[in-house]
């Protein structure tokens, strides 16, 4: 399960990181960065952590596939929320063909495009 202050719940949250954040597309999902994004709802000076949402479509499956997809995707990221900036907003948007794949195969796409976003790989 992702942490309560890891997860992001707010549309206007979504909307700010899909359309003003870096997009990396990979065959299975698409990962939408806002980096170091200062949190208006935070309290305080500190550093807010890294919070992530998930988009998982009826085009992915029925609702038993939706949810596996996002469970596995959940498990995903909480284990690479060390590596984000602090105060990052994070939306992975499963495609249709995120249904059919296997957990090491999300993880690769996942790993892939986190990569390219945070500066480690080329476009």
């Amino acid at each position: 399960m992702l942490p309560t202050e890891n997860r992001l719940r707010r549309r206007e949250d979504f909307a700010i990181a899909v359309r003003r954040g870096r997009r990396a597309g990979r065959p299975l999902l698409v990962v939408h960065l806002r980096s170091g994004a200062t949190d208006p709802h935070a309290p305080g000076e500190s550093a807010p952590p890294a919070r992530a949402g998930f988009v998982v479509s009826k085009a992915v499956g029925g609702a038993v596939v939706r949810n596996q997809v996002k469970r596995r995707l959940r498990h995903l990221i909480r284990e690479r929320l060390s590596e984000l900036p602090p105060g990052s907003l994070v939306v992975v948007r499963a495609l249709p063909g995120a249904g059919d794949a296997d957990h090491a195969d999300l993880a690769r796409d996942l790993d892939a495009a986190l990569q390219r976003l945070l500066g480690g790989g080329t476009r």
